[in-house]
């Protein structure tokens, strides 16, 4: 018979490890309200949930009852648990608010609450609230050709347009973007593009008050194209001028966390603001004498820290960071130490306290992995006794600190490569070696060059620095580049289940939060999920939600689309989850196994040992009646953007209009029979909303 709870000597080793492991149990607090979040998400409907928060109560009532430390931790976990899916629970249905019902071209009139300018796309996108339309969702969000946009929009301005909206889309093919559940968390309820110009019919209330979007301006104004749109990036939080070419090669280079306003920045803000007070403070002997100094600078470090959250527009990325500095000045006042995981599990909590839903999003789980992973590293013993600092040549020195780096930076790549591949489906490999350069240079050149020439162009001096900039910024872009088009820089994986993903996430953080030997019990978890998600076969058909579009895998491994002129997103949607590149996607018309008209495609592959007959239509022409019902019989899989006849049996699958409604995008492997889909069953709050749509008239566009 087994040790148990009902066994003193099972009980004994339990207390002792948790004794030894007390200093780390904190940790696990945010992760036990996480898993609560993370419940609620997986789970499918209300009764679901409430059995959850009745089983994470039961578990609170039973660590309550047990003894000592053990009991303790299950009463805590229990809680946390059932708290973390109240919360996101509650979240979900306060942010409520109508969404469009279909799509619809619509006049009216509106509020502008955000503009987004877009300049590489050559777009502005406008968050509007509609006025006095309780037939239109209470926010909307429209692109507008920069050229149609008047002078002088800005946040508080009223304007009047038309413009065809649509309802949030979900993904387009299973594994993708979900865009559907972030806008009703955003309270977004329709999405669209203005068809004819805006009038501006009421200015600001108080005119050339958006100093963000000034800012930015300016600053594009100094440097043109990209280095433009990325300084733009590192002081406002701008991207819209990076062109899509130098943005996907930052991202392939593992730099794009570069673009998005985060800790680095943030951190960069606040340690100038507090070296600069704490020189200028110090260069006054009466002062230095009769203040505390540091806790001077602190307070300057914290204000920075405020004021370039709010000047980067207050996103949730950039208030997570500067959260994180807040607490990392307050435990620096205190005489603590500043970077520890506790504090990195304080500012997740934080976070996850005010906005619950940040849990599912990749932003969240990047950031915070990134920096638990380095923090962790740091607080290793014999990573200290290697890399602390010691009394030797310069050599030495620059050797053991680009050591550091280097092994900092792989340890970070390894911790976000499951991350990456379960969100973007491909990975930057060389990432480690390219922010061993990047990273210095962007917070020790870049930004204190833009800062000076910023601030000489109060007095028209900063010419020379924005040359400066510019030059280290094409560095910057270089150093992407050549990443980017390295051969083997990204590792692309079509599909990652959630199992596997959820598999390595338990063992790294079991590995990275526990100090004692029992942490390498998370190896297990860890390499079943590696091991899982690397024999998980790809899709080998993959169908968008409205049918339009479709891609199948060939026998070389690259995928043919049904249709040539398919657009750059679809591309991109389809090429990620199939896990090859976008350029490579071939036209299935030109491939020798298809037979293809202008209206419809068949194909035959081999997959499993046998032969599929793939049949697609490509056009919205009818297909005689005798010849389509013909070609259902002799296909296993039809796929149409229609609703095909009755008659139509295919051998397997029938996917056409009517099945694609009710599934949405589908991903289909031959070689083991499975078929995944978009839609399932659950009862998300953004799966089945209140909706609203105008009257037929104010839907045609027609002015009242």
């Amino acid at each position: 018979m087994g040790a148990g709870w009902g066994f003193p000597k099972g009980r004994g080793a339990l207390e002792r490890w948790l004794e030894a492991e007390r200093g780390q149990l904190p940790l696990w607090l945010p992760i036990a309200f996480g898993g609560g979040i993370t419940a609620w998400f997986v789970l499918d409907d209300a009764r679901q949930w409430a059995g959850f928060l009745l089983a994470a109560l039961g578990l609170a009532l039973l660590g309550a009852i047990l003894p000592g430390r053990a009991g303790r931790a299950l009463l805590v976990a229990g809680l946390l648990l059932a708290a973390g899916c109240g919360s996101i629970w509650w979240r979900a249905q306060s942010v409520s608010a109508p969404v469009l019902a279909r799509p619809e071209v619509v006049a009216f009139d509106a509020d502008v609450v955000r503009v987004d300018a877009l300049t590489a796309r050559g777009l502005v996108r406008l968050v509007l609230a509609p006025v006095a339309r309780a037939d239109l969702p209470p926010k909307l969000r429209v692109n507008v050709e920069a050229g149609a946009v008047p002078a002088g929009m800005a946040a508080g301005a009223r304007v009047t347009l038309r413009a065809r909206l649509v309802p949030p889309p979900g993904p387009s093919v299973p594994g993708a973007y979900d865009f559907r559940r972030v806008a009703w968390f955003d309270g977004i309820g329709a999405t669209g593009k203005a068809l004819d110009g805006i009038r501006l019919r009421r200015a600001p209330a108080r005119p050339g008050q958006d100093l963000r979007a000034a800012l930015s301006a300016h600053i594009e104004s100094r440097l043109p194209s990209s280095a433009g749109g990325i300084a733009s990036a590192l002081a406002t939080g701008d991207e819209g001028a990076i062109s899509e070419a130098d943005s996907e090669a930052m991202r392939r280079a593992g730099l794009a966390h570069l673009l998005s306003v985060s800790g680095l920045h943030v951190t960069a803000v606040t340690g100038a603001a507090m070296l600069v007070v704490l020189r200028l403070l110090a260069l006054s002997p009466w002062l230095a004498l009769r203040v505390r100094l540091p806790l001077v600078a602190a307070a300057a470090g914290a204000l920075a820290a405020i004021g370039y959250t709010w000047l980067t527009g207050g996103q949730v990325p950039t208030i997570r960071s500067c959260v994180a500095a807040l607490l990392v000045l307050v435990a620096l006042s205190l005489g603590r130490e500043a970077l520890t995981l506790r504090l990195v599990a304080a500012g997740a909590m934080v976070v996850l306290l005010l906005w619950p839903e940040s849990l599912a999003g990749p932003s969240f789980q990047l950031s915070f992995t990134a920096v638990a992973a380095i923090v962790a590293l740091h607080e290793s013993p014999h990573m200290r006794r290697w890399f602390e600092a010691r009394e030797e040549g310069l050599a030495r020195r620059i050797a053991r600190g680009a050591g550091s780096l280097l092994l900092t930076g792989i340890l970070v790549e390894l911790a976000l490569m499951p991350i990456g591949l379960f969100h973007f489906h491909k990975g930057g490999v060389y990432g480690a070696v390219a922010n061993i350069v990047a990273i210095p240079l962007t917070t020790f050149v870049v930004m204190p060059l833009e800062a000076l020439a910023l601030i000489a162009d109060l007095v028209g001096a900063g010419a020379p620095f924005w040359w400066l900039t510019g030059k280290a910024m094409a560095l910057l872009l270089w150093i992407a580049h050549a990443v980017a088009d390295a051969p083997g820089s990204v590792a692309a994986l079509p599909v990652m289940p959630a199992g596997a993903f959820a598999a390595m996430v338990a063992g790294g953080l079991w590995i990275g939060l526990w100090r004692t030997r029992v942490r390498m019990l998370g190896l297990v978890p860890l390499c079943i999920g590696a091991l899982w998600a690397a024999i998980t076969p790809g899709p080998d058909l993959l169908i968008t939600g409205d049918g339009r579009h479709a891609a199948l895998r060939m026998a070389d491994g690259s995928f043919a689309l049904l249709r040539d002129r398919a657009g750059d997103f679809t591309r991109q949607v389809l090429s990620e989850n199939g896990g090859v590149e976008a350029d490579a996607l071939a036209a299935l018309a030109d491939s020798a196994d298809a037979r293809c008209s202008p209206d419809l495609c068949v194909v035959e592959v081999v997959r499993g040992g046998r032969h599929w007959r793939i049949a697609a239509t490509r056009s919205a022409y009818p297909v005689a009646w005798r010849q389509l019902v013909a070609v259902c019989a002799a296909s296993d899989v039809v796929v149409s953007e229609r609703r095909l006849p009755r008659a139509c049996h295919p051998r397997w699958l029938r996917l056409d209009r009517g099945n694609l409604t009710q599934t949405g995008g589908t991903a289909v492997s031959f070689a083991d029979g499975s078929v995944r889909r978009v839609r399932n069953r659950g009862r998300h709050p953004w799966l089945d909303p209140p909706t609203v749509e105008p009257p037929f008239s104010a839907a045609k566009g027609d002015r009242r």
